[in-house]
């Protein structure tokens, strides 16, 4: 599944050639998504000019003058551009043509992805991100924030730090990577952790993130960006994907278990 760097990526590789164009038509090929699209979407798009592409966790805000496109990729979802005579494929569920002629398609294999359609100003307030927690690279995600919600909470601190609710975006395999970095290990409770220890996680949760983002995210089977390049944040995993393998700190195996059904790969000797 993209996480919020992929997701990133793809904002900032499809942004410039969104941001001033006018949608001039919406082809919808399969409705099933996530959640069926709106079949009238193209009367909420058409003739609108797109004034800004932001992102809010993983779901993807694209701004009109009358409301937002909202977008989330699910497991599989891909949003690139391509000409008008280009080929649709099996799984190209969506396309947005642009008043350049260009077109924005949407690929979904396993259709777990979603497009809604939010109207006014107050995307914010949508049922899909009302309860979310703050984004980890904002001032909100600090220290001080991190300690409070964690008191009292006995879930593993890997599980934790995967919940929306707490802070949006950091995913599983990022989740892994920033606690092996603070030395911190996924299965301690959430709630026994120091407010020292919880300073060092949430400058790694921040500084992965940016080296991912930096990098264009992982491509860990067909992830691609925006711009249609993969991302090579992979050549760069300390922990994920290397269970069995060696701790580039100690040399010691690392470890393989599952948290909530979610592969977790740390080293015992160096995260406590």
């Amino acid at each position: 599944m993209p996480e919020l760097p992929e997701v990133e990526t793809v904002k900032r590789g499809i942004a410039p050639h969104l941001i001033g164009r006018v949608f001039s038509d919406v082809i919808i090929r399969d409705h099933r998504l996530r959640w069926p699209v709106d079949l009238a979407l193209a009367n909420h798009l058409c003739g609108q000019e797109v004034l800004s592409v932001e992102r809010r966790a993983k779901y993807l805000l694209i701004r009109l003058p009358t409301g937002y496109l909202v977008i989330h990729l699910g497991m599989s979802g891909r949003l690139y551009f391509v000409d008008a005579n280009t080929p649709v494929a099996k799984h190209d569920h969506l396309d947005w043509r642009l008043d350049d002629g260009k077109i924005l398609r949407y690929t979904d294999p396993r259709r777990f992805g979603a497009v809604v359609w939010v109207e006014g100003e107050n995307v914010a307030g949508h049922k899909l991100l009302a309860k979310l927690g703050p984004e980890p690279l904002s001032e909100d995600f600090n220290p001080a924030y991190l300690f409070k919600r964690s008191r009292k909470r006995i879930v593993p601190i890997k599980s934790f730090l995967m919940d929306a609710h707490v802070v949006v975006g950091v995913g599983n395999i990022y989740a892994n990577e920033a606690l092996y970095m603070a030395g911190i290990s996924p299965t301690r409770e959430a709630g026994s952790i120091s407010l020292a220890r919880y300073t060092r996680l949430v400058d790694e949760v921040k500084s992965v993130l940016d080296k991912a983002i930096t990098q264009g995210g992982t491509t860990l089977k067909d992830f691609v960006g925006g711009d249609g390049k993969p991302g090579y944040f992979k050549q760069e995993l300390q922990v994920y994907g290397r269970g069995g393998q060696p701790c580039w700190g100690c040399m010691k195996e690392l470890s393989e278990i599952r948290i909530a059904q979610r592969t977790t790969v740390f080293c015992r000797r160096c995260q406590k």
